[in-house]
């Protein structure tokens, strides 16, 4: 970095205390740069950043920016924003009126991209745990990475590892359009589904997104086994957990269950090694091969990588087990689409499964689903009745709006309603507090609980906790 542009620049995040910004935000700060930020929240990312230097306020007003323009006004600031955040928003509106210098998440990500040999994990699903996955591998075979991700990776306890590294893993985020910003060595497209609807209208407006993507990685990376990938991209780099055939990495599994997967490595359809992996979950196999087959295209030796590959954890809230009250295991999952909760309940039925001294309907899958967004339950409704209804137990609560606008013609009963005509087992809760105050009769002993979803249903285990009433 330009060392007279570090000294001229600060940078003003409005939302600062979102997982994407908040990693970015660490970023800059690491190096160098100066960094003030708002957010109506206070939270582990935001009291990490004050720690690091920045400064935070806890108000969205004007005078914030009046503040950061006065303090800093011997530097070019700049004011930077995601989608998320609203024309209304007073600091957002505050800046377009005093033509301020604004930047989307994205320009400043592909910036810092733009000083590494960047591998960009996309894919409408498992882009952060595919990115956790590749960070660890990589810090562990070269001790020359850096990683900024939408999730806390376990290896470094944060969603920002920047360093002067040669490599940088980055989670790319498509849900905007602002995925055809970011240049990499490596561009990993780990699946596409439709989603995101409040930006696209269909799933041919998602693929022309990726492919912007695409035609900006030097060599592009992607799953096989996605039949939108496969029909949609051309490469000859390609992996699979299906077939061995036309694919330069796969891993074919031999064994799964509730603690590891094993499962047969091959390369351009040659045996390798057969390989024990300690997660679960043959959607996690596929991020897993995604990461190997990544490290292998950057030359990391097969040999570091079958000796590191059992240190891989899941980063948090990816079927992350939360703890037990009164033989109750709850587990937080950040599953928000259909096809994250068919994985996600399809993990939980393996766990239920190889349980010790499972009697006949003594086990059972609850789960609580919290709908995320407005537009996401307009358009998903059925899909997500067809998949939650594959669970004993279904609780719905409130719709999360994430910065939607109320639509009051959309609400979780018709979730509700719709998982009714297949599985008689469900109702509608409103808040995760009635949830609380209900616990025991809403549950079992012996019940394994999924707690899923991208709002702020991951707050539940506190709630419980905060409840003289129980004890683990």
């Amino acid at each position: 970095m330009d060392k007279e542009l570090l000294l001229k620049s600060h940078f003003h995040f409005i939302g600062i205390g979102g997982i994407g910004m908040s990693a970015i935000a660490m970023g800059l700060l690491k190096k160098g740069y100066s960094v003030s930020g708002s957010d109506l929240v206070k939270n582990n990312e935001t009291n990490k950043l004050e720690q690091l230097g920045a400064i935070i306020f806890h108000s969205q007003i004007k005078q914030n920016i009046e503040f950061v323009t006065t303090e800093f006004n011997n530097k070019l600031i700049n004011f930077v924003v995601t989608s998320a955040i609203k024309p209304e928003n007073e600091e957002f509106s505050y800046c377009r009126k005093k033509n301020l210098t604004i930047k989307h998440r994205s320009e400043i990500l592909a910036m810092l991209m733009q000083t590494y040999t960047a591998l960009a994990v996309a894919g409408s699903h498992g882009k952060t745990s595919t990115s956790t996955f590749l960070s660890t591998l990589l810090e562990l075979c070269t001790h020359n990475s850096s990683s900024i991700t939408g999730g806390i990776i376990p290896i470094y306890n944060s969603n920002c590892h920047l360093e002067n590294t040669k490599f940088l893993v980055a989670e790319v985020d498509e849900s905007d359009g602002t995925i055809s910003k970011y240049k990499s060595e490596i561009g990993i497209i780990n699946n596409i589904d439709f989603d995101h609807c409040d930006h696209f209208s269909n799933l041919s407006e998602v693929i022309s997104s990726f492919k912007d993507f695409a035609a900006n990685s030097k060599k592009l990376l992607f799953n096989f086994d996605c039949e939108t990938t496969r029909n949609n991209f051309c490469s000859d780099n390609k992996w699979s957990n299906n077939t061995v055939n036309k694919v330069a990495y796969a891993i074919i599994p031999t064994e799964t269950n509730q603690s590891y997967t094993i499962g047969e490595y091959y390369e351009n359809g040659n045996f390798i090694s057969t390989l024990k992996i300690p997660i679960p979950g043959l959607h996690n196999l596929s991020n897993i091969t995604a990461a190997i087959a990544a490290s292998r295209m950057i030359g990391v030796d097969f040999i570091e990588i079958k000796k590191n590959i059992k240190y891989l954890k899941l980063p948090k809230k990816r079927f992350e087990f939360r703890g037990q009250i009164d033989e109750r295991n709850l587990y937080d999952d950040y599953a928000h689409h259909p096809n994250e909760i068919k994985e996600t309940i399809k993990l939980g039925r393996l766990f239920i499964k190889q349980k010790p001294n499972n009697k006949s309907n003594k086990n059972r899958l609850i789960a609580i689903f919290q709908p995320h967004r407005y537009s996401r339950v307009k358009q998903f409704a059925h899909e997500f009745s067809e998949e939650l209804s594959k669970a004993d137990v279904i609780y719905v609560t409130s719709i999360f709006g994430a910065g939607e606008a109320k639509d009051d013609k959309i609400n979780a009963k018709i979730i509700t309603d719709l998982i009714y005509k297949k599985n008689k087992n469900v109702s509608y809760i409103k808040s995760y507090q009635e949830i609380t105050a209900n616990f025991y009769e809403l549950t079992k002993k012996g019940d394994l609980i999924l707690n899923m979803g991208a709002g702020d249903c991951h707050n539940f285990w506190s709630i419980l906790n905060e409840k003289n009433n129980f004890s683990n």
